[in-house]
This record gives C-alpha cells, structure tokens and sequence, in this order.
C-alpha cells in the first residue's frame, strides 16, 4: 500500500473547507487571440549573448478584468468556479469563487488502477481537497512553464508528463512524456520555493499541488512578455486529458481561456507550433469562437456572480498587483559582476536583493575527503552557463532561438552551493534544476539504501525491489553513479520505457495499470505526506499545522537537513559529480529539451574539470550504463546521457558528447 491510504485521503477531506474543480482530452490545437503580437527581439547589449525580458508586470486593474472576463464565461457555461490568477513568480494575486463553486474537488480516479488491490486508493486519487488549490496550482503552472519563448498550458503538461507520449489509446507501447515527473516539483515542502508572507514578493513561490495537468490553466502575456497565469476549476474532479486524439468541450478552459484575452501569448510561440519528436504539443482545445461575449466589468461579477476569498498561506483576499520579473523584489534578477562571471547570468534573491544562493563550498567535509571548492563550484556553474548559451532551444521559438534554462550544483548532503539561471529561462526549471542535482547525488551516494530504509514504510521497499530487479543484493550504495536519465530508465511504469508488457521499473508503482499522473511510485510516495499536512493547513485556515520546509520523511543529512529538502526527479538532465572515483557532488540543468539539460549538466561539468583539473564527470566503468538488467527474454542496459546531435549555434560540431 502507498504512503496515501484511505487514511490519509480521509484526513485531507476532514480538514479541507472551502473552495472549488477540474478537468479533460484533445486533437487539433485551437487559436487564441487578444495578445499583443511578439515585439521585435531587443538586440543584446554589448558584451552580452541574451537580451532581458521587458519589464511587465499586472495591474491590480488588470486582474480585475481577467477575472472578469473569466467568470463572464463561466457563468454563460453554467459552470460555478474558482477563478485563480498569479504572477510570474507564483504570488497569488486574487482567488475569485463564484457563488455555488463546490468547495471540494475529487482527484481523480478515471486510471484503471485508481484501486490497488488491497481496497486501498493508490497516490493520490481520490482525495478530496479545496478547489482553491486547484484552481492556483493550474495558473502557477501556466505561468512557470512559459517564457518569451513558449507558451504552456496545463493541457500542454498534461500530454508531457504521461506514461505514453503522446498520450491516446493508439500510443500505447511509446515511450514516457518528455517532462514524466515534472507535477511532482514546485511542492509546498520545498525549501527553495518561497512561502506567503515570509519575505514578501519574492519568488519562485510554491504551488499547492505541484505542477497541474487538469486543462484550464493558461500563462497570461503583456506585450509579448510573459507576467502570470490564471487557472480555472469548479467541475469537481481534479484530472488529466488521456487521450490526444479528440476535442474536449471543456468548460474550465473556455472560462480561462476567456480571462487570457488581451493577455494572450503571440501566437508564434504557443504550444501547438512547437514540436516535440515529431508530434505537436497542445495548448488547447477551445476556441475563441467557442467563447461568448466578453465581459470585462469586475464590478458587474463582484457580488453578483461571487467574491474574493484569501487563502491560507497564498493570499490575503484583496486584489494586489503583480511584481515586475528581473528586479529585486521578484526574487529573481541579473546577477551583478561580483556575482556570476558572466554577463547574462540571472540569480536568485531575498527580499533585500542579496543573493540566496551564491557559490560556496560543499558542508560535506566529514563524510568526503576534498569536498567541492567555492572556486570549483563557480567555475563548473560558469562552464555550464556557456554551453547553455552556445546551445540551440528545442523548445522556444522562433528556430535557433538560444537555450534558456537554469543551472544548480549541490554537495552530498544535498546543500545548494549555487544557483545560476538565464534571463528567460522558464520558471519552473529552477526548482527542478535543483531537484534534478539532489536526486543524482542522492542516488549515486554510499547512503542512499541506508536513508531509505531508515525512513521505513513504502519507502524502505523500494530498496528491496531495486535490489531484486537488478540482481545486486548492494544496490544504492554508492557503487555505481545514477544520472537523472538512469534513475528515470527505473521509475517508468515500463521498463523498458513505454514496452507494454513489462514489468514496472522497481521506483515506479507496483505494476503499469496502478499508474498515473498522481500516483508513479518513489516519486509521489516520499512527499505523500507532506501534501497531505499541507492541504490540511489550507482547508483548516491554518488551524492544522503547515508542512515542513523540506521534503520527504528520509532522516536529516550531517548538515541538517533532508538531502532530498525538495523531492526528487525523474526526467533527464543531471549527473553526479566526482573526484577521481569519490561522489562530492550533483549538478542538474532544467528549462528546455531534457537532451539539451542531459548536455550542459555533462558537458559543463566536464569543461569545468578541465578548467579546474581536480573534478569531472563519474569514471566511465561506473556509470549506470554499465548495468545490465536481465528481463529473461532480453537484456536491458541502463541509460546514462543523451546529447543533442549537432546542438550548437556557433558550430557544427557532432557527438559532442561522445567519449568524454
């Protein structure tokens, strides 16, 4: 049975008061309109490679009318929802419920194995929580998947993080999503992502469920520049959209999708123009011609069609305005030249502006012989940075746009040693940045079975099943290094990656029909309970306690904290890092196509080894790929990284990766 028993479930509905809901599935990508088309791109300054967004930000005017506009629709739907709108960086700027939204919303169960076969739910279906959440979940994810360069909805996540890619009942056998795993990030645990009221405005701020892939959450744009999102819930069931191949009529998104006009991205850079080997992805699956007409009016909706709430630890009640992205008060902004060798790099910040995370040197000295330096830690973050900023976007538009994405390095203990991002890097790669460094040091270190199995429960058997499946009674300890790629290869449902027919990975659920979107194994199950605690605290009004900063129940490291503080990650783009044959650290890379993030994080590394000439990437003899996983009619090898072929804009150069 998972950390989320009926148990469990039944605590969050108790504790769960008021709010509101869900839905959806999909085929050919509709248009949206409304936005200010893309400004020609500002020329970067002397000396730089990227220009900086320009800085936009909401109007508490503004949020008024999104909201308007929004509920204007839901009300000509006959939908009674919650209407959430955020900034770039998470804030919650106004929660808006219409009269008879259902407080409640139901995750969903629509997965053949929402029941395990002991009676108990599996993850986290069918938990009833406060629709609140879900509605600011969808606009948090909105917002923190797009950038200048791509805009993401939650119909969008929803395709990416799937079993099959794309997801419909005619891609079975395929491989995983691309971002498999990535609604597990952003958690209310965390401890890079800012709370309410801690230290003001600053971001990135959590987000109460994670990432969401319920389709009705859209990133909001002014004059081509992404400054938030808005989510819309009210239909009671909290899901995912399984099927590519039809139209939903979805009424939570015609509602968001009615709240983003005027505030709509360029066309150009919606979800349906970009590709993804080969397939489309998704934006939505309403139209503008689906939409009645606007209302605009805040006050013809406040009172009449509802009002206002505050949210336990996400907002007061009253509309505020948004926070400018690239200053200060944003959290995130350009690192000064004492800061970050190089002229683009963004960093992140308190609420005075100084630095969160500046490059220092590991806390790692009792269990490691020479940890990382603050010298190294630079060096390799600046190496990294450059092969990001010489590397061709998978993921933005126009073609040839320049990768953007944000780069973390952690010691053993999981202690962030430094955190670097480009100006326009999506948002929700900074937290999975750092998710990506931990897990990869987590799972390539001598302690790892021993945590674990200290942590008891569910999580302790996973170290028996990765045992059992790869035949190595001295699994997870430290013999052999794990890059995100290989601890992914063993979390899929299927292993191999989307073979129907084969046993589930041993960090995955049980079996393949178990899974889904709220339920894929060691993931959900080592921050289970803290999600829990923390819709508690939200449907309580803060009289149950909040979750702790920090994820997971694993016992704390030397340095005091959980070395996996913020969860961890399953898709590519990270790798440990070494000296000679010592484990000392991690460095993970997220933001863009995860071969493009498998690249900087080894390439940058190993440029950084070469500078430094004390570290680098794992010996070839132990990395993962040399495991070989015996399935009795085949013989499976792990996978360790993949490179883009010809990745670079200033050269030709192939196979860049290839024998280093």
């Amino acid at each position: 049975m998972r950390l989320l028993t009926r148990n469990c479930i039944a605590a969050v509905s108790a504790l769960a008061l008021a709010s509101c809901g869900g839905g959806g599935s999909s085929s050919a990508p509709s248009p949206v309109t409304g936005g200010t088309p893309a400004p020609t791109p500002t020329p970067a300054a002397a000396g730089r490679l990227f220009s900086d967004p320009a800085p936009e930000a909401l109007s508490v005017a503004e949020v008024q009318q999104i909201i308007a506009q929004a509920t204007g629709e839901a009300q000509a739907r006959g939908l009674a929802g919650t209407i959430a709108v955020v900034d770039r960086v998470g804030n919650v700027l106004g929660v808006f419920v219409m009269t008879n939204s259902p407080g409640l919303t139901q995750i969903s169960r629509q997965q053949i194995g929402g029941i395990a076969a002991n009676g108990g739910e599996v993850g986290l279906q069918g938990a009833m929580i406060p629709t609140t959440t879900v509605a600011i979940a969808k606009a948090v994810t909105g917002a923190y998947l797009s950038s200048g360069g791509n805009a993401f909805s939650s119909r969008t996540a929803s395709q990416i993080v799937q079993e099959h890619f794309p997801p419909a009942p005619t891609t079975v056998g395929l491989e995983s999503g691309p971002l498999f795993g990535v609604q597990f990030s952003q958690l209310p645990c965390s401890d890079l992502s800012a709370r309410f009221g801690a230290d003001g405005l600053i971001g990135p701020k959590r987000s109460p469920l994670g990432l969401s892939a319920d389709p009705g959450g859209f990133p909001l744009y002014k004059n081509g520049v992404v400054v938030g999102g808005i989510g819309v819930a009210g239909d009671g069931d909290y899901g995912f959209d399984p099927d590519i191949l039809d139209v939903d009529v979805d009424d939570e998104e015609a509602a968001a999708l009615a709240g983003i006009q005027s505030f709509a991205p360029p066309p150009d850079i919606t979800a349906d123009r970009i590709n993804v080997d080969g397939t489309s992805l998704r934006f939505t699956d309403m139209t503008i011609g689906d939409l009645s007409a606007l209302q605009t009016s805040f006050a013809a909706v406040d009172g009449p069609a509802g009002g206002l709430v505050a949210v336990t630890g996400y907002n007061n009640g009253p509309i505020t305005a948004g926070v400018t992205y690239g200053t200060a008060a944003s959290g995130i902004r350009r690192a000064a030249a004492s800061e970050f060798g190089l002229a683009d790099g963004y960093i992140l910040t308190d609420s005075a502006g100084n630095p969160r995370y500046p490059a220092r040197a590991g806390t790692d000295g009792g269990s490691v012989a020479q940890p990382l330096t603050q010298a190294e830690v630079s060096a390799v973050l600046e190496e990294a940075f450059t092969v990001l900023s010489r590397s061709r976007a998978q993921i933005r538009r126009p073609l040839d746009s320049r990768m953007q994405a944000t780069i973390s390095m952690v010691d053993t203990n999981g202690e962030i040693l430094g955190i670097v991002r480009s100006p326009d890097g999506p948002i929700f790669g900074t937290d999975v940045s750092l998710q990506k460094a931990r897990t990869a040091a987590f799972f390539s270190g001598a302690v790892a079975a021993s945590d674990m199995q200290a942590a008891g429960g569910a999580i302790a058997n996973y170290v028996a099943r990765v045992r059992t499946f790869l035949g190595d009674p001295s699994a997870l300890t430290g013999a052999f290094a794990f890059a995100d790629r290989s601890g992914g290869n063993l979390s899929r449902p299927y292993f191999p990656d989307g073979e129907v027919g084969r046993p589930a990975g041993p960090l995955s659920v049980d079996t393949p029909d178990e899974f889904s979107p709220f339920a894929v194994g060691l993931q959900s199950d080592l921050i289970g309970g803290n999600l829990v605690a923390h819709l508690g605290f939200v449907g309580s009004g803060g009289t149950a306690p909040d979750t702790a900063i920090g994820c997971s129940p694993l016992p704390a490291s030397p340095a005091g904290n959980p070395r996996l503080a913020n969860g961890i990650q399953i898709f590519p783009g990270s790798v440990p890092i070494y000296r000679g044959n010592e484990l000392i650290g991690g460095i993970g890379v997220s933001g863009d196509g995860i071969d493009q993030d498998d690249m900087v994080s080894f390439l940058g590394l190993h440029n950084g080894g070469v500078r430094t000439g004390s570290l680098g990437n794992a010996p070839n003899d132990i990395r993962a790929d040399r495991i070989v996983v015996d399935l009795g009619d085949a013989q499976v090898r792990l996978r360790y990284v993949n490179c883009p072929f010809a990745p670079f804009l200033d050269d030709p150069a192939q196979n860049v990766c290839e024998g280093l």
